[in-house]
This record gives C-alpha cells, structure tokens and sequence, in this order.
C-alpha cells in the first residue's frame, strides 16, 4: 500500500515536470467543455491507455512497443486533423472526407454523438502519445517490473502513477477551464481561444512526431522533481533496482540482522547454470565458511575486485572456506552461456560461478549491487556483508575470523598475495570525476549532440560545438536502443569530455566472430603512451567479443580530457562507460 501511494505521489509530481509539457495542449484543449462529460473520460482513457501500454513493455515483448508505436502514429494522425479542426472553424464544411468529418465531430460542441465516448478516444489517443520522463519513483517501478517480472502488482503501481498525473492534471483542467470562461465572458475571445489551443495541439504533434518530448523536453529542467522524488523513494522505499558502486558500503549484521538481508543462507537452486563446479546446495555448504560474490563479467568494479577474491580462494580454500561467483547479468550478452565460460577462463576465475539469468539468488538475497559480497559462517548463518570496492583487509578478517571459529584454531598470521594488472588494477579514486555513463537512451544522461536521441531508430548526428565535463555525444549514423547504440555507417564515433586515469567502454560486434577495427584518440591525437590495453600507442584496436575494453590508461597528470572513438566499419555495439 506504501508503494502504491509512493507511485501516485510520484505521477502528482509529473505535472511540474518539463516531460508532460507534449500532452497540456490536447488536454487543455477541451477545458471550456463540462469536466464530468469531456475532461473526466478524457483523462481516464489517458491513464488506462498508459498503465496498459507500460504494463505490456515490462513484458519486454517487442510486439507491445511496435504496438505502441503504430499507435502513436494513429494518434498523431487524428490528433493532427483535431488541432486543424479548432483552428479552422470552416474546414470541416469545405472537405467531406470522412476522417475529417470524424475529427470535425470529435472536436465540435455539438450534441451529435456521445461527448463522453469522443473523449474517452481522445484520452485514449493521449496515453499512446504520452511518454513521461522516468524519474527515480516511475524508474523503480519499472526496474522492479524488470527484475521481478510483470504482473498484476506492477499494473496496479503503474495506475497508481498514471492516476496521480491524471489528478493534477484535471486540477489544471478545471483552473483552466474557469479561466477560459471567464475570458469568453469578458472579451468573446471564444474563437482566438480556439485558434490558439488549435496551434497548441498542432505544435504538440510535431513536437511527439519529431521526439521532442523524449529528447529536448527531458533535458529542459523546468522545475526539477527529481530530487524531491528520490528522496521520498529513499524514505519509504529504498531502491532495490540493481547498482554497480565504487564507494564502500561495509555493514557488520552479525549481532543486529538487517531486515533486507537474509540471515541464513538462501537457496542456490535458482541458478541456470554452474561453471567449474556441479550445483551446490545451502544443504551441502554446511560446515564451511562461504563467500558469496554477486558480480557481472562486464562490471569494471567487479573486475577491480577479481584479484583479492581470487587470492583469498587460493590462500583458504585448503581451510574450508568456498567462494561461490553469483554471475548475475546487466546486459543481453551476459546471458549467454558461452560468453560466460569464457570469461570466467580469460579472468582466470576458477572457484565455482552460478549463472544467474532470471535473478532468483539476487532476489533471494535481497542484493541491490555489483559488487556486494556476503560472508556466511559454518553454520549456514550470514554474518558480514559489503557492497562496492575496497575494504579489502577488513574482509580479509572476516574470512579468517569466520574459519578460526570453524577449525577451532588459528590460522597463520599472512595475508593473501595478491597481483592486479591492466583494468583490475585499482582505480585512483582522487581523480575519477567521471561517472559511469549508459550509452542506452534508457539510462543515458549528459547526451550532447544536437536534437537529443532518436529512440529505436537510425538517425544520423553531430557533434556540438563543444563538450563540457562529462558531456558525450555521437557523430554519424546510430540507431540507440534501450540498452545498445549500433553504428550504422563506416566512420560513425562517440566523444567524451572525461576526468579520470582509466576510461573503459563495454563494446561487442553485431555480428559475431566479425572483428571491428577502431581507433581512439585524445584531444585529437593518438593516446602515446596514455593507450589502454585494449589499443596500441596509434590508438588502434580490435572489437572480437562483447566485453569491457580498456581503452585508456594516461600515465602523467591526470586533468579534463576529450576522448573519441571511431568506428571503422559498421556493426560496433556501445553500452557504457566507465573509469578507474
């Protein structure tokens, strides 16, 4: 009941937000009609147009968004002859064909038809058009839906959202209404007042039927609700969507349990598959000290940590203790089995790795993060957990506390030997100023070329003028997806203005086993002696497989740099940055 409250507060908000600026003109565009037969039925036909349309994608069916997209088209259509019908009183009269005299008689004021059922269309019309911007509350909505599945409790949180944007919308509604009739009265405008909101809805359509609404309007910031609404997630619901972090988060439950976080160990049996061991059970792990290690073969953090969990499983594993790699994926590519045997043997990584592709251990563990590693005791029971990098001595202690308690005895007094080089070397934390960065419109942020991002779709673009820190943009032909940008054209690249010692991208080919050649340049010039591992001092390099490639690792004063990367040949799939 929480939650669903938080989603309706969440979608009351939506109203300040710059994202529902597409949709005012068709809803305010009847405002000077009766609210119960005209506004009511038109916003109700909104919010269940919405939570349908958005119910049906977290399905992740490519049927429901190609749906979704003709129908927008048809929508844009009847909301095109709709603006024009307003504008022009007499256009109606003048051409008899039947989709205008339909749209004639959708708009009119006359008492032909039923004015609620003409609304209840238009509403319908304005859900397949509307497309409001994911803030943290609708994005959790939609990441749970994600994780957990879809299902009658993600619809009802979906309406619950809808609904709330639909009550501040019809509060708008009525104040508009009054006011529109109070300027009839005064000035018999009723006829400007027409015309006007007929250019509205016309400027409406072009604006969705460019991406306007999806690009542009995001950026704009009108009043911001975002933090607001981040902190009314943080206070009633902390975010359990997953997260890769770099900042430490250490939590000792040994003596207070956390109410998110199991005390025993779950079940395993959800696992798709087992590399390097057969299925373990909690069962068959009693009587030794485990660490679970939740991590993804793509995740720079995850990487980062490889060294010390490798160590410590070649320093105790003759002790008792197993270590247990949850690969629970990020990206499509993830999911692939041969993918993840290869990178467990590139990695090096040869304690047992439970595949985790419908995120049933994540769930049993109530995880929230890549890294997170747990630490559970010989009898079953978790005792330690932390999430992110670092902390290494101090989980370190806690494996050799755990097993001191097992063996009744004292283990030597030696640390693990631990060897890190190229992208699981350490970050240097005091210059990483860079964030992780989606290439995906889903979670893409500071996206600079001009026009904004073309949704699923090709669309070729420039570069700005200029980029500031941490601003990126594409040059040529793309076609960007939720998660995936594919270039489309030979020559097509990214730059980013970044501040860190070590910039990673996550690349894979469109087609597998077809190499493609790159080159990365810095400022403008080949990388020298700054190249990754990933590239040479040319800066040129291969695409062969979807992973993470190291494509800069600068050597001397580390300061405000732009980065480019092209494309030699079409086919090359981005997914995101990251630093070190």
């Amino acid at each position: 009941m929480l939650l669903l409250f938080l989603a309706y507060l969440g979608g009351v908000l939506t109203i300040l937000s710059p994202c529902i600026l597409p949709v005012l003109p068709f809803v305010f565009a009847r405002s000077d009609q009766p609210f119960r037969k005209s506004g009511l039925p038109l916003l109700i036909g909104m919010v269940v147009t919405f939570a349908l349309i958005a119910s049906l994608a977290t399905v992740g069916g490519g049927w429901a968004v190609r749906a979704n997209q003709l129908g927008r088209i048809a929508a844009l259509i009847l909301f095109g002859i709709f603006g024009l019908t307003l504008l022009f009183s007499s256009l109606a009269e003048r051409l008899s064909r039947p989709i205008v005299q339909f749209g004639n008689r959708l708009s009119s004021n006359s008492d032909s038809g039923s004015p609620v059922l003409n609304s209840f269309v238009l509403g319908i019309g304005t859900g397949l058009l509307w497309a409001p911007c994911a803030g943290p509350i609708l994005g959790l909505i939609l990441t749970g839906a994600a994780l957990g599945g879809a299902s009658t409790h993600t619809a009802l949180l979906l309406l619950a959202y809808a609904a709330g944007a639909a009550t501040s919308l019809a509060v708008a509604l009525f104040a508009g209404g009054r006011v529109f009739a109070a300027m009839k009265r005064s000035l018999g405008a009723e006829e400007w007042i027409r015309r006007i909101l007929g250019v509205a809805v016309l400027a409406a359509v072009v604006a969705v039927a460019f991406g306007l609404d999806r690009g542009v309007l995001t950026r704009l910031s009108l009043t911001s609700t975002g933090g607001l609404e981040q902190r009314l997630v943080d206070r009633f619901h902390p975010a359990n969507g997953p997260k890769r972090v770099t900042a430490n988060q250490t939590i000792d439950i040994s003596d207070n349990a956390s109410d998110s976080v199991p005390t025993m160990l779950p079940s395993l049996s959800g696992a798709t598959a087992w590399i390097n061991s057969p299925p373990l059970t909690s069962q068959s792990l009693r009587g030794k000290v485990v660490l679970v290690d939740f991590w993804t073969y793509s995740c720079i953090n995850c990487i980062r940590t490889l060294p010390y969990i490798k160590a410590w499983n070649q320093k105790y594993k003759d002790s008792g203790l197993v270590i247990i790699g949850v690969h629970t994926p990020e990206f499509p590519f993830e999911k692939d089995e041969s993918n993840v045997r290869k990178a467990v043997h590139d990695l090096g990584v040869t304690y047992p790795v439970a595949m985790d592709n419908d995120y049933n251990i994540w769930r049993s563990f109530n995880n929230e993060y890549w890294p997170a590693h747990y630490f559970i005791d010989a009898t079953g029971k978790i005792r330690f957990h932390h999430f992110g990098e670092g902390s290494y001595d101090e989980s370190e202690k806690w494996i050799r506390e755990l097993l001191e308690e097992a063996n009744h005895k004292p283990l030597p007094n030696s640390a693990a030997s631990v060897a890190a080089s190229g992208a699981e070397t350490a970050p240097d934390m005091d210059e990483i100023k860079s964030p992780e960065t989606y290439v995906g419109y889903e979670r893409a942020e500071n996206f600079a070329s001009p026009g904004g991002l073309n949704h699923d779709a090709p669309q070729l673009y420039r570069l700005p003028s200029s980029l500031t820190l941490n601003q990126w943009a594409f040059a040529g032909k793309w076609n960007d997806g939720s998660q995936i940008a594919e270039s489309l054209t030979t020559g097509a690249s990214i730059s980013y203005r970044f501040h860190a010692r070590d910039l990673h991208l996550v690349l894979g080919p469109a087609k597998a086993g077809t190499p493609i050649r790159f080159r990365v340049t810095i400022d403008g010039k080949a990388p020298g002696s700054d190249h990754g591992v990933d590239t040479d001092a040319e800066g040129y390099g291969f695409i062969t497989e979807n992973r993470l490639y190291q494509l800069i690792r600068q050597q001397t004063h580390i300061s405000d740099r732009t980065f480019r990367i092209e494309f030699l040949a079409p086919g090359a799939q981005a997914y995101a940055f990251t630093f070190g």
